[in-house]
């Protein structure tokens, strides 16, 4: 898979498919999705931000990177606790890319081991790439693998993992991410919906690849489930910038301190899907993660933001994005997150 992230860093088990799939706009895709056609089988078009909206990236990356590392610290700190000096990475692309890649250097310079930094697909509704889980477990005994992501939302993903690894026996179903909102793994840098900066771009921030890829006429029985290359976007590429800020804010004697949530986010979301007749939960967006990915992905309906952090810079990316594409914010008191998005029914689009 080409990619502008070194080798040293991570192995992507995915098919390149570069131009062999014609992207789609948001609100085609959007039709399509909500017509029965999974995501996973289109790709977005994928736009360089705007220079203003660039200007927020960059403010937000210098205010919060030391919040950031403080969360990647402890995650790593939890991981060698837990699975020990031979476990092995395995982050879920895309999103779990420039994490994993962070894990592997907070545990390089703390404890001098270079653990292996693996990165395959897992689809929801389609399951995880077996030909990648076959690859690594060809390579590794199944208890040193360890599943890693960027956040967690609702907790989709992590339903589909435990279903997939079902087929693996001794593969554990726990997820490492940095920062766990919905309250559902404990492997968790923190559980506040704290802001990840690499969540604010696309594949200009995440070794200019896209998201994952599975559809029969192109990904073969035998092959990694596919992802393209913009190797167009080069020189927009912010990669390693942000993993060397991150990087550059790590401290080996970490007391980041974490707070207990009760409940979970599951419920929230629920709440809110009853109070607004959504009967698809997969429309509700929770967290600061998925709230940019609808902004920037998807057709946003609105953006919910907690009351106490309206005139939060963490949120000011939001704010802007929201501005840029005209979606309405509304204030309201949320327990798990600090913001939601609400992808717009089809029929609305």
């Amino acid at each position: 898979m080409n990619t502008t992230y070194k080798k040293e860093d991570v192995v992507l088990l995915l098919k390149d498919i570069t131009g062999v799939v014609e992207p789609l706009s948001a609100e085609a895709r959007e039709k399509l999705i909500q017509s029965g056609k999974h995501y996973c089988e289109m790709l977005p078009i994928e736009y360089v931000p705007t220079e203003k909206y660039m200007q927020v990236y960059e403010e937000v990356l210098k205010t919060y990177a030391h919040t950031m590392a403080m969360a990647v610290g402890k995650l790593s700190d939890k991981i060698i606790e837990k699975k020990g000096k031979d476990v092995v990475i395995v982050s879920l692309a895309r999103a779990g890319i420039p994490i994993g890649i962070l894990v592997k250097r907070y545990i390089k310079k703390k404890y001098n081991v270079d653990v292996k930094h693996y990165s395959i697909s897992i689809i929801r509704g389609r399951g995880i790439d077996k030909n990648a889980m076959k690859y690594i477990l060809d390579r590794y005994r199944p208890e040193q693998i360890l599943f890693l992501d960027g956040w967690i939302g609702k907790g989709a993903i992590l339903n589909q993992l435990r279903e997939a690894v079902k087929d693996y026996e001794g593969v554990s179903s726990e997820i490492a991410v940095v920062a766990d909102p919905a309250n559902v793994t404990e492997l968790c840098g923190t559980h506040e919906d704290i802001l990840i900066p690499s969540s604010c771009l696309n594949s200009t921030i995440s070794g200019l690849v896209s998201r994952t890829f599975l559809r029969d006429d192109i990904i073969g029985p035998e092959d990694f489930h596919g992802a393209v290359y913009y190797g167009e976007l080069k020189e927009s590429d912010l990669s390693y910038e942000f993993i060397n800020a991150i990087e550059s804010e790590f401290e080996m004697e970490n007391d980041f301190q974490d707070r207990v949530i009760e409940g979970t986010g599951i419920e929230e979301v629920r709440k809110i899907a009853d109070e607004f007749g959504i009967n698809d939960i997969n429309l509700i967006k929770p967290g600061i993660g998925e709230t940019t990915r609808v902004l920037l992905r998807r057709v946003p309906w609105k953006v919910f933001i907690d009351e106490r952090y309206i005139d939060d810079k963490e949120l000011s990316h939001i704010v802007r994005l929201a501005e840029e594409k005209n979606v309405p914010i509304e204030c309201r008191h949320m327990v798990h997150y600090k913001c939601l998005g609400i992808i717009k029914k089809v029929s609305d689009v």
